[in-house]
């Protein structure tokens, strides 16, 4: 996913990865619900998922912004509150 970032998301996911949030030793994550807001533009899009590992569910937001190439790029990432918050205390 990291190739199809810009921006703070790079940042993000780095600072995400080393603790694996939506890793489990028991069930595989599913996607329960999801949601999207598209832009009056039509340029950039915020998607809300949760995702159930076993008996955890947790929210996951991101952003995603149409670049010039016409391609979808994920531009902010959060998950349960860890994202730009977690990264300035």
């Amino acid at each position: 996913m990291l190739g199809h970032t810009v921006g703070e998301a790079y940042e993000q996911l780095v600072h995400l990865a080393p603790a694996t949030p939506l890793r489990s030793l028991g069930p595989r994550p599913v996607l329960r619900r999801c949601s999207v807001q598209l832009d009056r533009h039509r340029t950039a899009m915020g998607r809300l998922a949760s995702i159930a590992t076993g008996r955890r569910v947790r929210a996951m937001a991101f952003r995603l912004e149409l670049g010039a190439d016409q391609r979808w790029r994920c531009a902010a990432v959060e998950l349960d509150g860890l994202g730009v918050a977690a990264r300035h205390p």
